[in-house]
């Protein structure tokens, strides 16, 4: 099966300008990580946009989702900003692509050596391979549905929310 790899920017794929003392974007780290992974699956990599998740647009997202949708492959992993990849997740839910779709980022940019984002792309890939259709985030070896998580910006992880913690959701 192929999987279709959606670059979006975010923690992933910064980097550091010592210069400017200011974290940018070049071009996405994805296909490294992957051959430092030593991925053997069958992998298209997009580039869809490079930006903070923080700077995304409505806009930005209805883009991101209409890649998924013309997209030929039935499983799709994005990597996003861990800041607002539930918004682009409840935009991408809401097209019904009937695909699987799972949003992965990373805390810390794999520019910097001790990035979590080697680790959270290998499992957002595996997940891609076996969850139903839907639309996830999988963050730190776990898969969340994408309106049953969020991110914990006390402890810097992605963790399950239940109607009690939030009760805009039923």
């Amino acid at each position: 099966m192929r999987i279709r790899i959606l670059v979006t920017g975010g923690t992933f794929d910064k980097e550091y300008n010592e210069l400017a003392g200011a974290l940018f974007f070049r071009n996405s780290h994805v296909p490294e990580m992957l051959r430092l992974g030593r991925c053997r699956l069958d992998i298209e990599i997009e580039t869809v946009i490079m930006i903070d998740s923080l700077e995304m647009t409505e806009a930005d997202r209805a883009h991101i989702a209409e890649r998924c949708r013309h997209s030929p492959e039935p499983a799709i992993v994005i990597t996003h900003g861990t800041d607002t990849m539930v918004e682009t997740a409840r935009t991408i839910a809401g097209a019904d692509l009937g695909k699987t779709i799972v949003l992965t980022g990373a805390m810390i940019p794999y520019a910097f050596g001790s990035s979590d984002g080697l680790f959270n792309l290998g499992s957002a890939l595996s997940f891609a391979q076996v969850l139903p259709p839907g639309v996830y985030v999988a963050m730190n070896g776990m898969h969340f549905r994408w309106d049953r998580c969020r991110k914990n910006r006390e402890s810097g992880v992605f963790e399950s929310i239940t109607d009690s913690q939030d009760g805009a959701r039923t």
